[in-house]
């Protein structure tokens, strides 16, 4: 199965930035569709963005969308998340995950998912 390895996370304060990459093996990168979701404790796990198979189709989390952006090399076998303008709720644990077919924003839709990253924003 595909393995996907999440990176970049940290402590930044509000209004910052940061970018988190995740690198995937033991499959077809080019041929999932990608996503990041987050989880903060005693939260439900939610959709922040996700990017097709070819990277021309982006689709963002109505929360998010003017400040994050979602890529990836496809050489590289990596998928990028830059965040813009963080927030103290912003804070929570990174995953990225890939899907076959269409990408989506259900975390139910994903069959493959990293372990994590902890992005932690002050006030």
């Amino acid at each position: 199965q595909v393995q996907l390895v999440e990176s970049g996370g940290g402590l930044v304060q509000a209004g910052g930035s940061l970018s988190l990459s995740c690198v995937a093996s033991g499959g077809t990168f080019r041929s999932y569709a990608l996503g990041w979701f987050r989880q903060a404790p005693g939260k439900e796990r939610e959709f922040v963005a996700a990017i097709n198979r070819d990277g021309g189709n982006r689709y963002f989390a109505p929360s998010m969308n003017t400040r994050v952006t979602i890529s990836r090399d496809n050489a590289k076998n990596t998928v990028y998340l830059q965040m813009n303008s963080l927030k103290p709720e912003d804070t929570a644990v990174y995953y990225c995950a890939a899907k076959g077919g269409r990408y989506s924003g259900s975390v139910s839709e994903y069959d493959y998912w990293g372990q994590g990253t902890q992005v932690t924003v002050s006030s």
